[in-house]
């Protein structure tokens, strides 16, 4: 029933900027936390960012290495989230993947109920 689609992956220059999205069908954003992921050949899956819900307001989280580069967003009407990636890093270089569940999904696996499929973003030099 539900379904996560990423789009916007790619290849910028380093410096360059980036917008994922995932669609979200089956479950509209605003009933469930929904962040990103990310893989790079080689090293573990490691937590970009999330959007969470509590006590009906929404939360950002980040990881320390995207802080202040990268912003989450949501779009209620199209059931869609955003990762807005700037300043990139040829060490932001992965795949990166859109997840759904609760709200302790950053650092907690088990609490993902759906994955994207993932999407290829390339930071060149």
């Amino acid at each position: 029933q539900v379904q996560l689609v990423e789009s916007g992956g790619g290849t910028v220059q380093a410096g360059g900027s980036l917008r994922l999205s995932c669609a979200v069908s089956g479950r509209i954003i605003g009933s469930t936390a929904v962040g990103w992921f990310r893989q790079a050949p080689g090293k573990e899956r490691e937590f970009v960012a999330a959007d969470r819900r509590s006590g009906g307001n929404y939360y950002g989280d980040y990881a320390d290495s995207v802080k202040g580069r990268f912003t989450i967003s949501r779009d209620n009407a199209k059931n869609t989230v955003y990762l807005q990636m700037n300043s990139l890093k040829v060490e932001d270089t992965a795949v990166y993947y859109c997840a759904a569940g609760a709200n302790t999904l950053a650092n907690n696996p088990s609490s993902i109920f759906y994955w994207g499929q993932g999407t290829q973003v390339t930071v060149s030099s």
